[in-house]
């Protein structure tokens, strides 16, 4: 499967922020990649670079390829309300993302991994597909033979987030998805209009 396994740091430093989450390297080195650093000359962007820049952004912290953004812009654009918002709501509703903010998974990319290797049940049954979009009352748990896999405990036992759209046990490893976020819910620092703009073009 096509998936971005290059330097995480080199990206992060390319957008400004730890779009990954938490990087030592970054906080070390949060300025843009490149020989000269922060000290190389950098002209205005132009209006398309700013917006390319931001769906590039989008791209990498979800951890979608280019033709599944696109459609799901299409889906977004086709729903009644803001585009922009549905857009962010359909990346928040995938099922690696779920897992991800459950803090079943440190990181996007891990949660990606345990969809994948069929370590995650939604509503009792296996679903091994992380772009999975979950919908309204969901249940996502971790299957019974994988509750005890060192990587989940660990992740459970460092993580204190708590997202009022999501409802999560820690002793039964049982989540359940209320509803697609708002837009306020949503922490990460993403303009979606600019994404919008791009693809009205």
């Amino acid at each position: 499967m096509a998936r971005y396994t290059g330097p995480k740091t080199k990206i992060a430093r390319k957008f400004g922020e730890a779009i990954f989450g938490e990087d030592k390297n970054f906080e070390k080195r949060n300025f843009p990649p490149g020989q000269h650093g922060n000290a190389r000359r950098r002209g205005k962007k132009s209006e398309y670079a700013t917006q390319l820049m931001e769906k590039q952004k989008a791209k990498y912290t979800y951890g979608i390829l280019e033709r599944q953004f696109s459609n799901l812009f299409k889906k977004a654009s086709a729903s009644q309300g803001i585009t922009g918002e549905i857009l962010l709501q359909l990346c928040e509703s995938r099922l690696d993302n779920v897992v991800y903010r459950m803090g079943i998974s440190k990181s996007r990319s891990g949660a990606r991994q345990l969809v994948s290797h069929r370590h995650i049940t939604v509503n009792g049954g296996i679903v091994n597909i992380p772009s999975y979009q979950l919908k309204e009352g969901d249940v996502v748990a971790v299957r019974e033979k994988s509750k005890s896999l060192v990587a989940i405990e660990d992740s459970l036992a460092s993580t204190n987030n708590v997202f009022e759209w999501l409802t999560f046990n820690n002793d039964t490893k049982t989540g359940t998805f209320v509803k697609a976020p708002e837009r306020l819910q949503i922490p990460e620092n993403i303009k979606e209009q600019l994404i919008v703009e791009l693809y009205s073009k």
